[in-house]
């Protein structure tokens, strides 16, 4: 089969694979639905999980199943399908303890495009698939679905890992898909006042239609003088890294109350240590916490976060800004990833066979 692949750090290309072999828990699907991601770019273009060589990239897909296992029970060839970023090992202990995403070991729920080859082949293996599997709802747009594999579960767990409750004033960093999706969560969630920090004009409108009450341009000066000027220099209760680097968390802490809590989803692709004031931290006694974490994966949360599109709850529809046809796009549609233009959101590419 052909796969698009990281050949080595900062090199990708297409190359030629044997056909992957399904176990009898197992699943072989074909893509129909596919987008490249940011830690892609991470991935390939910073080292950030260490050099990978011929491994095929992607890990966001809706598929068609084309082979399942002979222990298979909930699904069979021909069933269309989300497919989560994150498929843990069900029977580990590390998913018995509430840990799924690092069965088996640190991030080691993340298989595709790390351990394994990823979805950007013509076909693609997903382990434990009654439990990493997700039928797609009848009359949902695949290109919409792909978001739920990835940006939509990464967003809302940094809602999550904040426990923004309500009534919360609420800071999202970053607002390109995930940090959007946070967005979205958070106003779920049922906080008061929403700062979606960011400076393109369409992620900016985005922000406010998924319920952003105020927008934080960096570009206009620092964003935690920003937020003190704005909250009458009490800070808030919540903050959620979804984009920035290493000296973000140091933003963070500045910008929040005693007592409140970071929850942050971003993929630090680059950098030896995250930076903490010493002082702002309440030398170690502020009771400010910080919570970093990868998304769940799994059927349920799959078919959960899909019931909130379907009811309309959530839209991520919205974060799709061009659309490719034809296997032979992800090329394209990752390297537009990479280069970031303004009017980039999200990329997806859908697939007839």
């Amino acid at each position: 089969m052909k796969g698009f692949a990281m050949l080595g750090i900062g090199r990708t290309g297409w190359i030629e694979k044997e056909n992957p072999v399904c176990g009898p828990l197992d699943a072989i699907c074909r893509p129909i639905a596919l987008a490249p991601c940011t830690s892609d770019v991470h991935t390939v273009w910073a080292g950030a999980i260490g050099d990978r060589h011929d491994m095929i990239l992607g890990h966001e897909a809706v598929g068609e199943v084309v082979e399942v296992g002979s222990l298979v029970r909930a699904f069979k060839a021909g069933d269309k399908v989300i497919v989560p970023a994150i498929t843990p090992d069900w029977n580990s202990l590390e998913a018995q303890g509430g840990y799924q995403m690092h069965s088996g070991g640190l991030l080691a729920g993340w298989k595709f495009s790390n351990f394994k080859d990823g979805v950007f082949g013509e076909l693609f293996h997903v382990n434990d698939a009654d439990g990493n599997l997700a039928l797609l709802p009848k009359g949902m747009d695949p290109a919409a679905a792909c978001m739920l594999s990835d940006m939509v579960p990464t967003g809302l767990h940094g809602v999550e890992l904040a426990d923004v409750q309500y009534g919360d004033s609420v800071v999202v960093v970053g607002i390109g898909p995930v940090g959007l999706m946070a967005v979205a969560g958070t106003a779920i969630r049922g906080a008061s006042h929403i700062y979606a920090v960011g400076s393109r004009p369409n992620c900016i409108q985005l922000a406010k239609e998924y319920g952003a009450t105020d927008v934080i341009n960096y570009r206009e000066g620092d964003i935690v003088e920003q937020i003190l000027a704005k909250t009458e220099g009490k800070g808030v209760d919540r903050v959620i890294i979804a984009g920035g680097d290493v000296d973000t968390f140091d933003q963070a802490i500045r910008m929040l109350k005693p007592g409140g809590r970071i929850g942050n989803v971003n993929y630090l692709g680059e950098g030896d240590y995250i930076k903490i004031p010493r002082t702002e931290w309440g030398c170690g006694m502020s009771h400010k916490a910080i919570a970093g974490g990868l998304m769940p994966g799994g059927r349920l949360r799959m078919e959960k976060l899909a019931s909130l599109m379907e009811t309309g709850r959530i839209d991520p529809g919205k974060l799709v800004t061009h659309h490719f046809v034809g296997f032979e796009k992800i090329e394209q549609a990752l390297m537009l990833m990479k280069d970031k233009p303004r009017d980039l959101i999200k990329p997806v590419i859908t697939i007839e066979w």
